[in-house]
């Protein structure tokens, strides 16, 4: 009888602790707000998991590609790429320089200045990768391999489409 009494009283117990709500995130905690990235190495790893025990997916050799970090675990960063393949990235592979794909078809056109009635500085090919500097409401200031330009934000993947910055 005693242990019954007692074997009942500890499942009381547990049942009630399970009950309880999730304790709330720290009252200073800001909630996580997705964000662009690029890769800070040559060689990068996206693996199934946050931790090197998950299997890699893929290998990205390509210093600069840029990466929409969509959450965080720890030393983990969940990515997207511009496919739509979603993994885990170590942030030790991660950079917050900014940069962007060059989309679309064929090359794009990079101005001197943010109208795009001036002059061209340059053409991008689609795949390109370029340094981000800024964008207004619909163009981009980009650079690579010495050109300096503007081009169209709808040709580049890693930068919303609201996005504006100096």
């Amino acid at each position: 009888m005693t242990r019954c009494l007692i074997a009942f009283l500890v499942l009381g117990f547990v049942t009630m602790a399970a009950a309880q709500p999730a304790p709330n995130p720290a009252p200073d905690a800001a909630p996580f707000t997705p964000h662009y990235v690029s890769q800070r190495i040559d060689k990068a790893y996206m693996r199934e998991g946050p931790s090197f025990d998950h299997k890699v997916m893929w290998v990205y050799q390509h210093k600069g590609y840029p990466l929409l970090v969509t959450a965080s675990f720890d030393v983990w960063r969940r990515v997207l790429d511009v496919d739509g393949t979603v993994g885990w990235m170590s942030a030790q592979m991660l950079s917050d320089k900014r940069t962007v794909l060059v989309i679309g078809e064929g090359r794009v056109v990079l101005h001197a200045t943010s109208d795009p009635n001036s002059k061209v500085a340059g053409l991008a090919e689609k795949n390109a990768i370029l340094n981000l500097k800024a964008c207004e409401r619909s163009v981009c200031h980009v650079t690579a391999d010495g050109v300096d330009g503007w081009m169209d934000k709808a040709r580049a993947w890693g930068v919303s489409s609201d996005e504006m910055f100096k």
